[in-house]
Formats: C-alpha cells, structure tokens, sequence
C-alpha cells in the first residue's frame, strides 16, 4: 500500500502537506526551520515541551472492546467508550489533514520473532527525531511497508473535554485492538515512548514474552543483568558502564530464548548529569542528532545547564544507542544471572543492598516500591512521593499484574537468577535529613554481586524487613551495609520503619489471595502499628 492510499485509508486527504522518510539530520534541520527548537553548542536538538514535562497518568485511556480480555481496568487503565474514541479519532484526522505530516516508520523489538512495525504520523518535525533515535530506524525506506501500529501525533491539539467526558484537553489512548494510539495536547516526548511500551504490555505476553520495565547490560563473557525500576532511580545510569556492553536502558523482553531491548535508543533524565560520574550518558548528549527536553540553555553560548531545574526536574535527552561507546550489536542475549531491583527509598531505611530468596523476589516484584521524583509526571511536587508501582511498571500494565509476575516467577526458577533489593535512595535519615547514596558506592555493590564476590561474605539479618544484608563489599564502607548504624536517631529509624513496612502490608494485601504463603511471609514483619 502506498503512502498516499495509506492516509487515505486513515482518512487523511491531504496528501500533498506530508513528509516521508525524511533522516534524522532532516527532522533536525525542519525542526529549526520551524521554529520547534534550537541547537546546543554540540548540536543537539533542544525543544519545550510546554505546559506537561512529564506523563500525564489521568489523561490516559484504553479503548473498550468485546475482545480485550484480563484488563487490569482501573485508576491506571481508564475505560474509553467506542463512541468517544470514535469522535476523538475524528478530530485528530481533522487536525492533520489541516497540518503538515511528518510520517515515518520505525519497529520495535530487536528480536526478530517479535518485532513489530510502527508508524508515527506527527504535527511536529522533531517527534520523528524522536522516534528515530528512541526506537529502531528501518535501513530501507519501504512505502509500501504494513505498519503493525499506528500513532497519530498532534501536540498542540486539545480537545474539548466536553464532548467526550475526559478528564482534561488532553488525551493519550490506547486501542488495543487495531493497535493505534492517540496522542493530543501533551508534547512531552515521553507519552510516545510509554504508549508503544503499553501495547508491548499487552502483546508480549500473548506471545510468551515477558515485557519488563528495566534496563539491561552484558559481560564480554555473556552474563547478563537486569535492572528494575521506576523513573530516577538509575536504570540508566547503573547499566550504563565502560565494562558491560549496553543492552538497552528501559525496556526489554524476556523470551524462551534470551534478553532483548525492545527499543533501539535511550531515554536518559539529565538533571544534575554529571561527566565524572556518568561519561557515557555525558558523550551521548553531546552529540549531534540527540534531542534534549527543557533543559536549560545559555542563548549565547548554548551551553546547557544540567543542574539547572528551573523548567522542570525531569529534563530528558533521546539518543541512539550507538551512541553509547560500547553497546550489544546482536538481537538477543543471553539469560539474566543477576536480577537487580532498583529502589529510590526516600525514607533511607532500606539496605543498601539485600539477597532476596525466590519468594521474596516475588513479593518485591509486586510491590514495586520506589519514591516518584519530582517531575515525572504531571503535579509531582518538589518532595519525593512514597509508591507502589506494582512489577515496577503500573502505569504501563494492561493486564493484570499477577499475568506478569507469574511469567517472572517461571523465567527465575528456570534459570536461577540470583536477586538482589538495591536502595539507591537516602541513607543516614529520609529525604531532607540524610544524603542520597554515593553513586560509586551502589557501582561497587553491583559490581561485587556481578563479579561473585558477595557471595563470599558473611550476611547478617535485618528483623523488621526479614532482608539478607552483607557484612561487608569491596569499596563500600561496612558501616554503610546497615541502614540502621547510619542514622544518628536510632528510634528515628525504627519509626520510620514500622510506617513503611505498614504500607507494605497495606499494598500487598491484594495479593493475598493469588500468591502462596511463602510469598506473603517474604515480606517485612507481618502487621506492625506505629
């Protein structure tokens, strides 16, 4: 099918206002031409996002439907009738029919037995920057090329939330049926990249994948480690290493065969980036071709300041991965050895690092507690907020949580993965008391765990979370392994405790039902009052 028949099948007649195909030096060019953005002093594309600089959690729908089965329907997936789908599409054809197109076709899934084609028609130029450099770009250009997904992209459309009885102007929606996506009102790139996730939530599975939120790094010898966690917590950053090859840095898929990045790119938070502590990520932004959200710019010298947060917390940079020096060339890794689950506990009473049994894995796994960093999503404070983002990932789980726990459970039984609980957090007291962990602090632990060599010390329990901790890791102080010893106010700290073990108990009691026993008593104390 040709690219005109195609929007025509769309319903899109304006057939001459579109560009296809069109390199990412292209997207840049338009994009300045335009007037969307500017150049750093190292040529990166650096737009505003507007009024969202983050997701927008309550503007987000999926399409009710006769066929769509085990929806985790909720707060999370907000049901959106057919009739207002309907009249949403409509008017987002309208809004490109009366715009220049920008279309350009791109896959997701390095594995080539589950990689779907995508299609990404936007109002914008540096949305296909965008796409081309977060997922894979196709080395022939091929009109007649069947997308599997659709994504209609108009950031400055806002809908009349009256005729459709959303929640606001803006809209991200979900149709899991014909595989599109609907994206209006909400410039922050970061609404791409988590739709097409949440379609791979909903397909991978189908196919005996489990999709997971997490980066992924690999050994020259072939070990390969994953790395858990919500926004901020150092996905990027902790797989992101001169030794390892990198995977990818969010989303990845676990099959029958191995580990593999579903996207081709990364999505990196630049605040306060630093060039001595991550090079990688610092070489990678400052580059051609990478583009960069609300960050902070000089106008003369276009320096960018990254420990600037006066537009939001949560600046980005999107940038191929072979800008990353050392990154995985091939399609598929192995399986993982080491399991890393990444926690930002702003209440520092965490371990730095815990050996979690395979029951316990599972009751962290559906837990998913972190704090939320300002800025990741829309009305985030500047104060971390306490969550539990079950399989590290809520938002961007269409079926039920226990459908993905359950895959993970098989995947570790099968392959004997070791686990591990890292706090990468505060320690010595919460958030506005004690200091965030020393990043060369939390490399040295998972560096010693990657390299066996905590599994040659001696452990020591924590009574009130029922965690294994180390006695000692090379590079790492022994009195910092305790979480307890770092605060000056012993009673403090058990206080704090008690609170959040009792929010443990509160989010896990939904669970109660669907998991074994032994799950439930992998957890902190059982029920404990302040």
């Amino acid at each position: 099918m040709t690219i005109d028949s195609y929007l025509n099948s769309l319903g899109i007649n304006n057939t001459s206002g579109y560009h296809y195909g069109l390199c990412s030096t292209q997207h840049a060019e338009t994009a300045l031409r335009r007037g969307e953005g500017i150049l750093s002093n190292h040529g990166a594309l650096i737009i505003n996002t507007g009024e969202h600089t983050g997701r927008s959690p309550n503007d987000k729908y999926i399409v009710q439907h006769d066929k769509l089965d085990n929806i985790w329907w909720g707060k999370i997936n907000q049901p959106l009738s057919p009739e207002s789908y309907h009249y949403l599409y409509q008017s987002l054809i309208q809004q490109l029919n009366n715009n220049d197109c920008f279309i350009d076709d791109v896959q997701i899934g390095q594995d080539p037995n589950h990689r779907l084609n995508v299609r990404m028609i936007s109002t914008h130029a540096w949305s296909g920057l965008f796409c081309r450099n977060l997922f894979i770009p196709i080395a022939d250009e091929n009109p007649s090329l069947h997308p599997d997904v659709t994504i209609l992209h108009a950031p400055d459309f806002f809908i009349d939330k009256n005729q459709t009885n959303l929640h606001s102007s803006t809209f991200i929606v979900l149709n899991l049926i014909d595989n599109v996506i609907l994206i209006g009102g909400s410039a922050y790139a970061g609404e791409i990249k988590k739709s097409v996730f949440s379609l791979m939530n909903y397909l991978m599975p189908k196919a005996g994948v489990l999709p997971m939120h997490c980066s992924a790094n690999v050994s020259k010898e072939g070990d390969v480690a994953l790395f858990f966690g919500l926004s901020g917590t150092g996905k990027t950053t902790l797989s992101s290493t001169p030794d390892r090859q990198l995977i990818g840095d969010d989303e990845h898929g676990w099959s029958d065969t191995g580990i593999f990045n579903f996207e081709g790119g990364c999505y990196a938070k630049t605040i306060r980036l630093s060039q001595d502590l991550e090079p990688m990520i610092w070489r990678a932004v400052h580059r051609f071709g990478t583009l960069m959200e609300n960050v902070v710019v000089n106008p003369t010298t276009r320096i960018v300041d990254f420990n600037s947060a006066e537009i939001t917390e949560n600046t980005r940079a999107a940038y191929p991965l072979h800008y990353i020096d050392n990154y995985f060339q091939n399609t598929v890794a192995g399986h993982p050895s080491n399991i890393f689950f990444l926690t930002a506990d702003a209440s520092g009473v965490l371990p730095p690092i815990s050996r979690l049994s395979p029951d316990q894995a599972m009751y962290y796994f559906l837990a998913g507690y972190t704090s939320k960093l300002a800025g990741t999503e829309v009305d985030l404070g500047s104060q971390p907020q306490a969550t539990f983002s079950t399989c590290f990932a809520a938002p961007f789980l269409p079926l039920h949580p226990m459908v993905y726990a359950s895959l993970l459970g098989e995947r570790i039984r099968q392959h004997r993965s070791n686990i591990w609980l890292v706090n990468t957090g505060w320690s010595g007291g919460m958030y506005g008391i004690g200091k965030r962990m020393h990043l060369p602090h939390t490399r040295a632990m998972i560096k010693a765990a990657l390299d066996g060599k905590l599994s040659k010390v001696d452990y020591k329990r924590n009574p009130l979370f029922n965690l294994e901790i180390p006695t000692t890791c090379p590079g790492v102080p022994d009195a910092l392994l305790d979480a307890k010893s770092t605060w000056q106010d012993q009673s403090s700290y058990s206080k704090q405790a008690l609170i959040l073990i009792n929010k443990f108990n509160e989010t896990m009691e939904q669970y109660r039902d669907q998991v074994t026993k032994n799950v439930i008593q992998a957890g902190p104390t059982s029920t404990i009052s302040e």
